[in-house]
């Protein structure tokens, strides 16, 4: 069983397993043993399906398509040209998709496909010509895998995708709603980060497989098996580059070059799969490409099945039902058997099953008056012969078909009693179309009785728009086609099929072909955004809303102001005929806009076929109510197909009743809207009338005149889909901007890529741009310095603010600063440029420098104020800046003497700074010298001239105890840091510190640190203590240590001049390691007092170990109490002995000392055993053994071989002499070496048998071997034993294996012997009850009597026969089964008229149903209308107290957050009064021009260079001017925060603006007058005066200052021309000046009052509009009210049947 479903598998599993030709060889090598494939299953080959199908395979992008583009790899650029196929010779640097088909080349990695550079979202599909089967893919990449990928398959050429796999290098980031596994079951669908990492960066692979060889398949041609593997095609979506993060702050196009997706090769293996019926494909019809290896979709079928895929058996053998083959069994088509009455059959599995699965073919059209499912019987009114074959063509012959007792009319089903010799025809009525019941056919014409809608003789035909011919009860089904989608409503009478206009489909042609659409009936739009239009007309782009649908189409409107006109340009009108124009737009003023003019222009001439024809209805007017969105044109235009025309829509008057003096309209769009009254649809017959009647009683057309729709009704949605067939046309959808080429079957509505809108998908949406195959990208406008969010549709330009500049507005213009309010640079005309944010001067010219270039540089001198020239003037200090020689940043001229005086840079002296000041040094005489400063330190004296060389900068006179050249040490015997004069005397103590240190007791340290040299055990910065647990520091050699026992002492330290440790009770010495003093013994055990005699003691204390007292020469004993040895007398007096005593004692211990030697080597022998005595033998063994080890290793025969080798190759060089001798001598040494390696080995081996013997000549080695061989043998044994003995052992589990699997057996064989016993009894009582059962019974109850021969009577009855010896059953009168079956039947036909009549009564209430559920669906929306209406009204009645609000609380604020009230209200009367311009950017202009005004002005500062002996004056002057220019600035804020408070009053009083525009002509006169004042007074109060006079147009003081004006401007230019002699009026101007703004002020102030009372007023309306608010709020309760009572209403709407 196993190894058939192996083979059931091996085309999904196998080649899974082993991708390579390993797998086919191993699958043939495996079926050999299944037999030949003519008597099992067989498979094709699988293959690459990629060989052979290259023009098959697209890439969305490919490099250099269009041109040569550059690419870079590391940092070296290329060039990709993939404008021809690739060329080793011609094209080498081609890069097309078709480079990754496997060609076998010997280097694959010349070729590769490349996608353009920086592109993220890129596709390689695969489209095959037929069905496949699909294995696995592998692909080869050349540079990062993809960082995010997605494979995708499709079974149906591309209408829908499944995902196979996902793949990312962070899935919770690229697919975060997809499961990162692992993988359950088969058809999983995951995101495998295994294959997106960025190592490796080349030739990385991509493994796929579709069936993962880790899940068993139990049925491999199951459903949801095949839905996985069977693709026609695949594609790979590549979403995500990998990238090195560059290009997130670096969007040039060197960073895009890096960064693209490159595919080595791509294999996509799979098989033509034909269910084991076919072991070969071929090429499928039309496909003529033919290459080696390739896979071909065409089965060729064995097994008698047929095919694309083999998937079903051939027409004539249908006896079985179709199946897969598996394994040996083939399970091949079985042929019918119809005894060759006929040649088709088909398979019918009621039959099979019936049969016991042993036949279901059924017999089709059966020949030779034949019928039965196998051609065997034969039809009614015909028997069988008795004497022919069943297969013998006349086997049947007719019956007597006349009836009666003379035979004078026509059996049933017969008819035409004369006509034929051999008595009368059959009818041959068609069962399907007769009526059921009685005679089938009129027995004299033979016509045949129909249903209803069924015609013809033999009631085989439809009737016309019918078709499908069965046994339904009317016979046939209405054509029913669609009256658009359809050319009429006439159809297939077989199929049903409609005939469908051009791209319809679906049998009633209600479908629209993959690439067309049903258009919507406002589908013909025409933006006005789009129109042609004067500049007073402007586009007001507006962004989708996110929560909601937009009330608008397009990018957004056109802003068209009273009367002005827009034209609309219509040139697609899909069909001639009447169309009803709608305007659709957005109100903009509370009241109605009276008239709008229409006039449509006919631009061309018509046709002589015109549709149309005069008079037109071309020029209309309409007017556009407040509350509604869009208009209708009262009546319709007549427009041809193939015409362009222009409708030119005039917004001629607002409004009669209201003065509002700049009207203006947003308007949206137009629409053409069908007159779909006239189309055929409902037009002609009644029920098209009917139609038309329905499509107006559910408004339908009323629902498509909004922009935003509300749900249709089926019944609408119907009507428009017939009627927009008639109108339709092709997806045009925009290859860039949409996701698919496939648009929305209804409505056309492309599917739209991010950012992009239009039906087309062709427009970038409001506030994006730079339409892209990644849709289009935000314009990201700064909102500080752009206009609006919005930008150019194409190169994304936002639009900016005066001054500011860049695609996004983030910068100011070239010359200008201060973003967002840029203004130009002020560099007293230096330099052009400045710091954009801080408004610093750059590149000051004529050597100036400083935030406005207002002084000069280093080396200069002079006024930079004086403008561009040569007012900066070189300091010759000595020779000047740039020569080389310039030692001063600055200079100046003495008052008295205009001497030049240079201020010397630091280190340099002299009148010209021409030599080098003390403390430095250097060559300052010769160009490019300088003087440095001396690097000592600062350990000299800067003001000494000699405390260092003036030339080479060497130090002289070293100060706080420093040396060296650069006084960077200090002195011998002194430490520290030099550098910072903090140099200390060394205080090292001579005791502790190394004698060669000290010299006459004065001692040297560590120059740094000041550490001291001290000896050991000495320790601290100045060698002066000893370090912990030494002492003795005076011994002048360190300190020793005190070795304190740890136990015994108190510490370890010991006292610093004796040495003696603290010890415990009981402890003594100076360790206090000892008894105490004057006691002996172990001081752990016990101490004892000493015991000595005083008189032969040379010191109180005894030993400390023994006890043993320290005796006198010549006296012994333990307590010293005896005379010694040598001495004789009685103690205490002990004389010496002779000498001769003396000598035999030495000998006598010399010949003891050599006995006590022998007596100890005896007993280590005894110890060690024999081999002791050998110890130095087997030692010199040992090292024999490791020196021809060494030598083995040292390997010297190789070493020398290795030598010859090299003089080998010498040879080349070398004379033949030279080779021979050179090669003679290696001979000699290599067979030296041979001999002596080989005496080494010899002597080795002898050693090691001289160990063995000498081990086993000693008794303990001969033992401990023997032990060792026991040891051994016993441990085998033990083996031995366990595998026998043990439990569990294999022999006990053996024998427990035999025993059951001989126990099993036996109960088997029981177990079958019992079953076969009780089968055997069964079968025999089954038998016995078939013999006594009485089938009378059953007869009775069948046929209503009793059976057998005896019993037949006028029933019949099993077994009885009628005089026809047809079988006879049942009768009138009866009581079986079959009779009362007739009466039945006979009830039945009765009935049939009855059902037809209530057939009619329900297709009544059906239209009745229908009816009332479209009258709900219209109540239901109509509700739902005025839902949102009230909805509206609640929005807008909220939004208006809002705003209420906000005004109220902004004119309170404005009114309380410390604001002078009195000047409020002067102020708000003089703006009530005056006429002036308030636009910022107005008055900002007026300042700057101010401001560049006094920047040019060059002439007074020209005038005073020249006029020497009035420079004191004009100076004076300055310092007055200046005087008056702080007032000026004071007089300046003031009016400022006056032009604050117009500013705010201005949102309060809109109603002034009108007045204020009048103030420009004059505006400008003033602003020159004031522009001439202002050159007088760089510094003076000009910006003041502007905006007074601005303020105060109507003074009486504004008069006369404009008639003082140009006397004064005239007077100041003539004073200026005579060299500055009137500068002392500006002085006086000034002040005039500041008196007049002085005066403006107290009049301002005067007008305090007024402003009290219009806080009186704005505190009266707000209490009008808290009453407004509380009578609104009183309306949305009604409002609520009503909606709650419109929602009971739909509710009992929805709910009616």
């Amino acid at each position: 069983k196993n190894v058939y479903a192996f083979v059931r598998l091996c085309p999904f599993i196998l080649f899974l397993q082993f991708p390579k030709t390993t797998a086919c060889k191993y699958l043939m090598s495996f079926s050999s043993g299944f037999g030949s494939p003519g008597t099992g299953s067989c498979y094709p080959a699988t293959g690459d399906l990629l060989i052979g199908r290259a023009h098959k395979l697209t890439a969305s992008s490919t490099c250099g398509l269009d041109g040569p583009e550059t690419y870079c790899i590391a940092g070296k650029c290329f060039e990709c040209d993939s404008r021809e196929k690739y060329n080793e010779y011609t094209y080498p640097n081609s890069h097309t998709i078709d480079n990754v088909v496997t060609t076998f080349t010997p280097n694959r990695l010349k070729t590769w496909w490349q996608s353009q550079n920086g592109e993220e979202n890129v596709t390689i599909q695969l489209d095959l010509e037929a069905e496949f089967h699909f294995t696995h893919i592998i692909m080869t990449f050349k540079t990062f895998r993809p960082a995010a990928m997605v494979i995708e398959r499709s079974a149906d050429h591309g209408q829908s995708w499944k995902v196979y796999r996902y793949f990312a290098f962070d899935c919770s980031a690229s697919f975060p709603y997809i499961s990162q596994g692992p993988v359950i079951n088969v058809d999983d669908v995951i995101c495998d980060s295994r294959y997106s990492d960025m190592e490796p960066s080349t030739e990385g692979e991509v493994i796929f497989r579709a069936l993962d060889p880790v899940f068993k398949i139990p049925d491999p041609y199951s459903q949801h098996i095949q839905n996985l593997l069977r693709i026609t095609n695949l594609r790979v979506r590549m979403l995500k580059l990998h990238t090195l993060g560059d290009n997130l702050l670096d969007g040039r196009e060197e960073i895009k070059q890096k960064y693209y997706y490159a595919l080595y090769d791509m294999v996509v293996r799979g098989s033509c799969f034909c269910y084991g019926h076919a072991s070969e494909c071929a090429p499928v019809r039309g496909i003529e490409t033919s290459e080696e290896g390739m896979v071909h979709g065409l089965c060729i079928c064995k097994h008698h099945t047929t095919g694309l895929n083999c998937e079903e058996c051939q027409g004539f053998y249908q006896d079985v039902p179709w199946r897969p083959a598996e394994g040996r069994n083939t399970n091949a088509c079985k042929r019918c058997e119809c005894n060759h009455h006929t040649d088709r059959c088909h398979f019918d599995m009621a039959v099979y099953l019936s049969s016991g699965n042993v036949s279901g073919g059924v017999c089709d059209s059966c020949q030779h008056n034949t019928q039965g499912q196998h051609c065997e019987g034969c039809k009614p009114f015909f028997y069988q012969h008795p004497n022919r074959h069943l297969r013998d063509p006349h086997i049947c012959e007719r019956k007597c078909v006349w009836s009666g007792e003379r035979c004078d009319h026509c059996k049933q089903g017969h008819y035409g009693l004369s006509e034929d010799p051999l008595g009368c025809l059959s009818c041959s009525c068609n069962t399907l179309g007769t009526l059921p019941g009685g005679n089938p056919c009129d027995t004299v014409s033979g016509n045949c009785f129909c249903k209803r809608l069924v015609t013809g003789r033999y009631c085989n035909q439809c009737a016309p728009q019918h078709w499908g011919l069965s046994n339904d009860m009317d016979g046939c089904r209405p054509c029913d086609c669609d009256l658009g989608g359809a050319l009429n409503n006439n159809c297939s009478p077989v199929t049903g099929q409609c005939v469908c206009r051009e791209h319809m489909f679906g049998r009633r042609c209600d479908q629209v072909e993959s690439g067309y659409y049903f258009a919507s009936l406002d589908h013909y739009i025409f933006e006005a955004e789009d129109a042609a239009f004067q500049p007073e007309v402007k586009v007001v782009p507006r962004p989708l809303p996110v929560d909601r649908q937009p009330t608008w189409t397009g990018v957004g409107f056109a802003n068209v102001p009273e009367g002005e006109k827009i034209r609309f340009t219509i040139d697609n009108v899909p069909q001639s005929m009447e169309y009803t124009l709608l305007i659709r737009y957005e109100p903009q003023l509370p009241d109605v806009w009276e008239q709008v003019m229409v006039d449509v222009v006919r631009t061309g001439f018509p046709s002589p076929s015109a549709h149309c024809s005069p008079p037109y209805a071309d020029q209309q007017s309409v007017s556009l109510p407040p509350g509604y969105r869009y208009v209708v044109l009262s009546r319709p235009l007549c427009l041809e197909k193939g015409q362009k025309y222009t409708v030119e829509m005039l917004l001629a008057l607002y409004s009669s009743n209201d003065l509002h003096h700049h009207p203006h309209m947003l308007i949206d769009s137009i629409v053409l809207l069908p007159v779909v009254r006239d189309l055929e649809l409902f037009s002609g017959s009644p029920d098209r009338q009917a139609a038309w009647e329905m499509f107006q009683k559910y408004r339908c057309l009323e629902r498509s005149q909004s922009v935003q729709k509300t749900p249709m009704t089926d019944i609408c949605k119907e009507y428009i889909f017939s009627a927009s067939a008639l109108l339709h046309q092709g997806c045009q959808c925009d290859l860039r901007g949409s996701l698919s080429l496939v648009c929305d079957s209804i409505g056309g509505q492309c599917q739209c890529r991010t950012n992009v809108m239009g039906k087309k998908c062709d427009t970038c949406a409001p506030g994006t741009f730079q339409l892209g195959p990644s849709g289009c990208r935000p314009c990201e406008c700064d909102s500080l310095g752009s206009q609006n969010a919005f930008c150019h549709a194409t190169t994304g330009q936002c639009s900016c603010l005066p001054g500011v500049y860049g695609r996004t507005c983030v910068h100011c213009l070239h010359n200008h600063w201060g973003f967002p309010h840029c203004q130009p640079c002020f560099c007293n005309g230096h330099s052009q440029h400045c710091h954009p944010h801080t408004g610093q001067c750059l590149e000051c010219r004529d050597h100036t420098t400083g935030t406005h270039c207002e002084r000069c540089e280093n080396g200069y001198h002079g006024n930079a104020l004086l403008g561009s020239g040569e007012q900066c003037r070189p300091c010759m200090c000595p020779d000047g800046p740039g020569s080389g020689r310039q030692f001063a940043d600055t200079c100046y001229h003495k008052l008295n003497s205009l001497q030049l005086v240079c201020v010397c840079s630091p280190g340099y002296k002299g009148p010209r700074c021409e030599e080098c000041a003390p403390g430095f040094y250097g060559n300052p005489e010769v160009v490019g010298g300088r003087c440095h400063p001396c690097q000592c330190n600062g350990n000299i004296d800067m003001h000494d001239p000699g405390s260092c060389d003036a030339r080479t900068g060497v130090c002289l006179k070293c100060l706080f105890h420093s040396e060296g050249h650069r006084c960077q040490h200090c002195s011998p015997g002194y430490h520290g840091d030099a550098s910072t004069q903090s140099c200390q005397k060394c205080m090292c103590l001579p005791l502790g510190t190394v004698a060669h240190s000290c010299v006459d007791g004065e001692c040297k340290c560590d120059r740094v640190s000041g550490q001291c040299a001290c000896l050991p055990g000495v320790e601290g910065l100045h060698c002066d203590h000893c370090a912990p647990n030494t002492w003795n520091i005076n011994s002048g050699d360190g300190c020793q240590p005190c070795q304190c026992h740890h136990i015994h002492s108190y510490s370890l330290s010991c006292d610093l001049l004796s040495g003696q440790c603290s010890c415990k009770p009981g402890f003594g010495g100076r360790t206090c390691e000892e008894c105490r003093e004057l006691f002996w013994g172990d001081p752990e055990v016990k101490c004892y007092a000493c015991d000595c005699d005083p008189r032969g003691i040379a010191t109180p204390q005894c030993n400390k170990m023994t006890g043993r007292c320290v005796c006198v020469e010549g006296v012994t004993g333990q307590r010293c109490d005896s005379c010694g040895r040598g001495y004789v007398g009685t103690f205490p007096d002990c004389q010496r002995c002779h000498q001769c005593f003396s000598d035999w004692d030495v000998t006598v211990g010399e010949l003891t000392n050599q006995t006590q030697r022998l007596v100890d080597a005896v007993d280590e022998l005894k110890v060690s055993g024999v081999t002791v005595a050998y110890q130095d033998t087997i030692s010199s063994l040992e090292d024999g053994a490791k020196q021809l080890t060494q030598i083995i290793e040292d390997n010297k025969a190789q070493q020398t071989l290795t030598h010859s080798q090299n003089l080998l190759q010498q040879a080349k060089y070398a004379t033949v002499n030279q080779v021979s001798a050179e090669h003679a001598k290696a001979v000699d040494e290599v067979n030296t070496l041979t001999q002596e390696a080989q005496r080494l080995q010899d002597s080795t081996d002898e050693k090691q048998q001289q160990v063995l013997l000498i081990k086993h000549s000693d008794l303990r080695g001969a033992s401990d071997s023997i032990r060792e061989y026991y040891q051994q043998s016993v441990d085998a044994e033990s083996r031995a034993s366990r595998a026998t003995t043990d439990h569990l052992s294999p022999v006990e589990q053996s024998t427990s294996l035999r025993q059951a699997a001989e126990t099993t057996l036996n109960a088997l064989q029981a177990e079958v012997e019992l079953k076969q016993q009780l089968q055997g009894e069964r079968l025999d009582k089954l038998k016995k009850e078939l013999e006594q059962d009485d089938l009378s019974k059953l007869s009775y109850q069948v046929c209503g009597a009793a059976s057998g021969p005896e019993s037949c009577g006028d029933c019949g009855g099993l077994g009885c026969a009628g005089e026809d010896g047809v079988p006879q059953c049942g009768g009138e009168n009866c009581q079986g089964l079959i009779t009362q079956s007739s009466d039945m039947w006979s009830k039945a036909k009765d009935l049939d008229q009855d059902i037809l009549k209530s057939l009619k009564e329900v297709e009544k209430l059906h239209r009745m149903v229908s009816d009332a559920r479209g009258r709900a669906d219209e109540a239901k929306h109509s509700a739902h209308d005025v839902l949102l209406k009230a909805n509206q009204s609640k929005a807008r009645v909220e939004q208006t107290n809002q705003e209420l609000r906000e005004l109220i609380q902004e004119i309170r604020d404005f009114l309380t957050n410390g604001t002078n009230l009195e000047r409020i209200e002067a102020l708000a009367d003089e703006v009530l009064k005056l006429r002036m311009p308030v636009e910022a950017h107005k008055l900002k202009n007026i300042t700057m021009e101010i401001r560049q005004h006094v920047a040019n002005l060059t002439t007074v500062d020209n005038i005073l260079a020249e006029s020497a002996d009035q420079a004191q004056v004009a100076e004076r002057l300055l310092q007055q001017a200046r005087a008056i220019s702080e007032k000026a600035s004071e007089l300046k804020e003031e009016a400022d925060e006056v032009k604050t408070a117009l500013n705010e009053s201005e949102h309060a009083q809109s109603v002034a603006n009108d007045s204020l525009k009048a103030a420009k002509s004059d505006l400008n006169n003033t602003q020159q007058q004031l522009t001439s004042v202002s050159e007088c007074f760089p510094m003076c109060c000009a910006i003041c005066v502007c905006v007074c006079m601005h303020m105060c147009n109507k003074c009486p003081c504004v008069r006369a200052l404009e008639l003082e004006v140009e006397p004064n401007f005239k007077l100041v230019s003539r004073l200026m021309e005579q060299k500055a002699v009137g500068v002392s009026n500006a002085r006086e101007r000034a002040m005039q000046l500041q008196q007049e703004a002085k005066d403006l002020l107290e009049d301002a102030t005067s007008k305090l009052q007024r402003l009290k009372e219009l806080e009186r007023d704005f505190s009266v309306n707000q209490q009008t509009l808290a009453e407004r608010a509380e009578e609104l709020r009183g309306l949305e309760k009604a409002a609520e009210e009503i909606l709650h009572e419109l929602s009971q209403r739909v509710t009992v709407y929805s709910t009616c049947l």
